[in-house]
């Protein structure tokens, strides 16, 4: 069976490494590309040193999707994961986007393109398998409870906020319906940016402070009765790399934009 020819931008990151660590293990895929742009001309022994690879890092995906690529996995940042995505599309790449920081607009357009090249591109908020299913469980809860809100819980350093997985959550639970509303927005007094931000009806609250690494919580409340559904990430990058794996593994297969690991869990 051939393998599948792997590139990684973001190899040294938080969970690239974890990620690139365990390519080099696999028995179905192989590491065609690793990008670190501080470690750009090194070999990749010098931080995979139980590895058998000649490869070295590269400072650009255009460098090192001059190879033979199936897929693009992402994990860099917000600034550069559209223009990295829209390139490996453009080359017949297929992509994994580990990175938040992407629109619903953006996700359109990148829609739009992959669907035109016949290219596919896996999204998710968050890779871990646990944050699949409170997305998987949220979504079905949401079609019996008046209504919810969402709790986003990172570090006080991460630059993005609502988090990648917040907003997944959000515009999934939107899509399928709106919390019912007794008091509008205009009805309100006070300050109305203390109930969160509304994203298509679901409001989101981002909680910045030491201590925390990465959680949500979706919390529903019905007539005299109230459910919360609670996902929590410890320090270990690891916790993403099984789900990301899966998603390369998936993607190879389609055509245009699916977003959601719950998608490939319970398809």
């Amino acid at each position: 069976m051939k393998k599948i020819n792997v590139c990684i931008a973001g190899a040294t990151g938080w969970v690239g490494k974890a990620l690139t660590k365990r390519i080099l293990e696999s028995s179905d895929i192989n590491l065609s590309g690793a990008v670190a742009r501080k470690a750009s001309g090194m070999d990749l022994k010098s931080v995979f040193p139980e590895s058998n690879t000649e490869l070295k890092f590269e400072s650009s995906i255009e460098m090192a999707l001059k190879r033979e690529t199936d897929v693009l996995i992402d994990y860099t940042s917000p600034g550069v994961v559209k223009k990295h995505v829209l390139y490996a599309i453009d080359h017949g790449v297929n992509v994994v986007v580990g990175t938040s920081g992407l629109t619903d607009e953006d996700y359109r357009e990148i829609e739009k393109i992959a669907t035109e090249k016949n290219v596919g591109v896996f999204a998710a908020g968050n890779f871990a398998i646990s944050a699949a299913l409170l997305l998987h469980f949220s979504s079905i809860a949401s079609r019996y409870m008046q209504g919810w809100e969402v709790i986003d819980y990172a570090s006080w350093n991460k630059i993005d906020s609502p988090s990648g997985t917040a907003l997944e959550i959000a515009n999934r639970l939107s899509s399928i319906g709106k919390p019912e509303d007794i008091i509008s927005e205009e009805q309100m007094t006070g300050f109305k940016e203390s109930r969160g931000i509304d994203i298509g009806g679901t409001r989101v609250h981002s909680v910045r402070l030491p201590g925390f690494v990465i959680g949500t919580d979706v919390i529903f409340g019905g007539d005299d009765e109230k459910l919360t559904i609670k996902f929590d990430a410890g320090t270990k990058p690891e916790t993403y790399v099984e789900g990301t794996l899966m998603a390369a593994r998936y993607v190879i297969h389609m055509k245009g934009l699916t977003r959601g690991l719950d998608k490939i869990l319970f398809r």
